[in-house]
């Protein structure tokens, strides 16, 4: 899909392809177990990011301009540094589902054992997002209740117009 959004030159489709991605993306982190990160890649990648890059299309053109001639090197070299870095990073983490992860240490035993009776939740995710991260998850949907008010605004903004 990556490939396909740097190889179109619609415009509106890179618009399309990037949200489905998006969409995806929050697919993946369900299948993961982040109901809450895929609730916020899907309200601000998949929903705000999508409305605002058509609103953008809707006062611009929908087609790309043509190829750059002149490669600039410096960004380029700033990109491949930064991506390296990041891959540098990641090689102290454990593989995914790797049971002698520090998660599965004592946490995650905890949870399972004491959700349900703790908090009178049956669902451990639920539990875990409603009790034990409650604040945390009311911070986040507060973020992305504020964005999409200030995008509401900020479209609407533009569309009203005094009387003389």
């Amino acid at each position: 899909m990556a490939v396909a959004i740097l190889r179109l030159r619609s415009l509106f489709a890179v618009v399309m392809l990037s949200g489905i991605y998006s969409l995806i993306s929050a697919g993946l982190f369900v299948t993961m177990d982040a109901v809450d990160v895929a609730f916020t890649e899907a309200a601000v990648g998949g929903g705000i990011s999508t409305v605002l890059m058509l609103g953008t299309l809707a006062l611009t053109t929908d087609r790309e301009k043509g190829p750059v001639t002149n490669l600039q090197i410096l960004p380029l070299l700033v990109v491949l540094i930064t991506g390296a870095a990041l891959m540098y990073g990641t090689l102290d983490m454990p593989d995914y589902g790797d049971p002698q992860a520090p998660i599965h240490g004592h946490v995650a035993d905890r949870y399972i054992a004491e959700a349900p009776e703790t908090t009178g939740v049956p669902n451990i995710v639920s539990a875990v997002l409603a009790s034990y991260r409650g604040y945390d998850t009311m911070g986040e949907l507060s973020v992305i209740f504020t964005a999409g008010i200030g995008v509401m605004l900020l479209l609407g903004a533009g569309t009203r117009r005094r009387k003389d």
